[in-house]
């Protein structure tokens, strides 16, 4: 692969991680407004953060492979880990300080697996 292919295939692997915090953003915007105007319990914010971190990724890890047409297995984790390192580096900045909890690694866990599991189905989709 040539210097060329690195670059676009970088590129692309970023936009997806772009895509996913913007689909991300969106959808909790729209979780925010169904806790506050429902009957939906707060016991569920966590679970609601996750699977929607998930479904984020999930995306864009397909639509960043789609059109790479392969590994989608790491450049899919890739998108998983730009994008969890975006929102740890920024939450730190923007809190307290940066914390390793529990919650951490089982948000990577799943930012990584939803990833791997995007990219799989966008280089497969791709074709």
């Amino acid at each position: 692969m040539e210097k060329n292919q690195y670059w676009e295939t970088f590129i692309r692997i970023v936009k997806g991680s772009i895509l996913a915090i913007g689909i991300t953003m969106i959808a909790l915007l729209i979780f925010a407004i169904l806790l506050t105007y429902t009957n939906i319990s707060e016991n569920y914010i966590h679970l609601g953060i996750i699977i929607v971190t998930a479904i984020s990724i999930l995306l864009g890890g397909m639509i960043s492979t789609k059109k790479i047409q392969k590994k989608g297995f790491l450049n899919g984790m890739l998108v998983g880990l730009i994008y969890m390192l975006t929102l740890y580096i920024v939450s730190g900045i923007t809190t307290s300080g940066f914390q390793f909890s529990t919650s951490t690694i089982i948000m990577f866990a799943s930012s990584v697996i939803a990833g791997i599991i995007g990219g799989i189905i966008g280089v497969n989709i791709g074709k």
